[in-house]
């Protein structure tokens, strides 16, 4: 097997700082939509040795190893195999302003996405178990998802999270505990940012939020069932109690709070402007993130 150059990964820093100053700083049309704390926690991580370099050795092993193994085991997209799925990648890439990542379709009965690779080369992997249960519009609040992803300069630390927590961390866990907490602690900031971007390019909240459920439900004969008000009740009820610590540990907030998080994105001036619905003013941005904050602490 033919090994990839290895990633330089002092000029990827110097990359992202660039980002901060220029494209990618606060403040920018293209990035406008991100949450505040996923862009500060991810201009912390160059000023952070273990997690620096944790993660320029788990790019370097995805370039030698997990693209290859997807070309043996999963089913790689394009406009001759599966060009309705290749569509709406491209419809959320054009959204978002970024080059079309490469979709891949893996044989899995959970309801999920994931992305993987470098900011160079990224890779999405979408789980059957979607396609057979999500409509095209609910696909692309996925897809949009993972594609935000991409967008935000996420991908890296992502590859490194699921290196350290199902490679290294087997071996050396002690050693590379301190980055795993740190990238967790980011990576729950981070969905935030990307459920966003899902509603931008679904452009409509009832939709994303249905995407974001059915992962809770994976049952076709419960989603027309579902409560939604009802659902959103058990943010209520669980925020005081001491089970509440072991997000600490998790790598996506708790579905209700993602839930309502969107909701909140919904009324923003950003996402009505988007999607061309409702006529009054919204929320700026900075209220946006205001009440999330609050909201993922428990506070709202």
């Amino acid at each position: 097997m033919a090994l990839a150059p290895e990633l330089d990964f002092e000029a990827f820093v110097a990359l992202k700082k660039a980002d901060r100053i220029g494209g990618g700083a606060l403040g920018s049309t293209g990035h406008d939509y991100a949450y505040i704390s996923d862009r500060q926690t991810r201009a912390a991580f160059s000023r952070m040795r273990p997690v620096e370099l944790a993660v320029a050795s788990s790019v370097r092993m995805y370039k030698q190893v997990w693209k290859n193994q997807l070309l043996g085991n999963a089913v790689k997209v394009s406009e001759r195999q599966f060009p309705r799925i290749q569509s709406l990648a491209k419809q959320c890439a054009d959204t978002l302003h970024i080059a079309q990542p490469q979709l891949y379709i893996v044989n899995s009965p959970v309801l999920n996405a994931a992305t993987f690779g470098t900011d160079d080369e990224s890779i999405i992997l979408i789980h059957s178990a979607l396609v057979d249960h999500y409509s095209d519009e609910e696909l692309l609040t996925v897809i949009g998802h993972e594609c935000g992803h991409i967008h935000n300069s996420h991908v890296v630390y992502l590859t490194a999270l699921h290196y350290l927590t199902r490679v290294a961390g087997v071996f050396v866990r002690w050693i590379v505990e301190p980055a795993v907490l740190a990238l967790r602690a980011w990576s729950r900031r981070a969905e935030i940012t990307c459920d966003r971007a899902g509603m931008l390019c679904s452009k409509n909240p009832e939709v994303s939020a249905r995407a974001l459920t059915k992962l809770v439900l994976g049952s076709r004969k419960l989603y027309d069932e579902f409560n939604m008000e009802a659902f959103l009740e058990q943010y209520e009820e669980g925020k005081d109690g001491v089970g509440k610590y072991m997000e600490a540990f998790a790598t996506h907030p708790w579905l209700p709070k993602r839930v309502l998080a969107m909701r909140v994105f919904g009324d923003s001036e950003l996402f009505k402007r988007a999607a061309g619905v409702g006529t009054e003013a919204g929320l700026s941005m900075q209220e946006v993130d205001d009440k999330v904050r609050a909201l993922l602490k428990g506070d709202a």
